[in-house]
């Protein structure tokens, strides 16, 4: 077991563990560490707990100490230069006339390396991008073209629900989605109405996808026959997930049909055993 505590270094992004070894750190403090990519300046966002050195895979990186006012002064200065490193950028994607959009820039806490963020529809040849921004900047240079997710991400925005979007405020790695989650979740299928503002389905279809699996469970199938608790018995017609409702077509003595809605637990619903991968289902393990 070894003592670690997890360190982001942009908002949202994704969790590092450093070994803090005789410093005194508390969620919320700015640290030094050194990274593959050079010394980075980080937010301390887990607190020091034990975890086993298998699960941490790579070696832990050296943590170097607590910001010291002089870092905070270099971390902000080096956001100033970010600001004017985009629009040099910018400038030199002109003129070698290059088909990419530019998201954001990044310079590590040592200046040692400038790194440019991306969008483009395919591959682009910017090597000769690559050494006039050298030759201006004086330092590693680094282009990493990203997808659309990693563009809302960074820039941020607006969903459709009102709120900041989730990926640029508290999700730190991206889960994969597809649109069966939309047909568990009973959702339009039009992908204008399901889709975020990167143009890809919605996280949150995946944020949601468990508690619908389990209210799904609990429901028939549409046109299932069962039968209600008063007597009745009629075809499932539809379901509403949230409420955990069922419409059922019934018939009377006359043939005549009619639409009767029942909660869940006035039903007799037959719910199959799944059990497990040995057992196959019948409640008796296969040996």
């Amino acid at each position: 077991m070894v003592e670690v505590i997890g360190v982001r270094f942009r908002t949202a992004g994704k969790i590092y563990f450093f070994n803090p070894g005789d410093f005194q750190v508390k969620v919320g403090d700015h640290v030094i560490v050194e990274t593959s990519r050079g010394i980075e300046y980080g937010t301390v966002v887990e607190e020091r707990r034990k975890v086993q050195e298998k699960c941490l895979g790579d070696d832990l990186k050296p943590f170097l100490r607590i910001a010291t006012e002089e870092d905070e002064r270099q971390a902000e200065q080096n956001r100033r230069k970010e600001k004017d490193a985009y629009k040099i950028c910018l400038q030199k994607i002109k003129e070698h006339q290059l088909e990419m959009k530019l998201v954001s820039t990044e310079y590590t806490f040592d200046n040692n390396k400038v790194l440019f963020y991306f969008t483009a529809d395919g591959r682009v040849d910017f090597r000769e991008l690559v050494k006039d921004l050298a030759s201006v900047f004086r330092t590693r240079i680094e282009l990493r073209q990203i997808g659309v997710r990693d563009e809302a991400k960074m820039l941020g925005g607006i969903g459709i629900c009102g709120r900041k979007l989730c990926c640029s405020t508290f999700l730190s790695e991206f889960a994969p989605v597809s649109i069966k989650m939309a047909k568990e979740q009973n959702l339009s299928l039009n992908p204008t109405k399901i889709s975020g503002v990167c143009g890809r389905l919605m996280c949150c279809l995946k944020n949601e996808q468990e508690a619908y699996e389990y209210l799904n469970s609990k429901l028939p199938k549409i046109g299932e026959k069962i039968k209600a608790k008063d007597g009745v018995s009629g075809e499932v017609q539809r379901v509403d997930i949230l409420k955990q409702k069922v419409k059922l077509i019934v018939e009377d003595e006359n043939g005549d049909k009619d639409v009767k809605e029942y909660k869940i637990d006035d039903l007799y619903i037959k719910r199959k055993n799944k059990g497990c991968a040995g057992c196959k289902g019948n409640g008796k393990r296969k040996n």
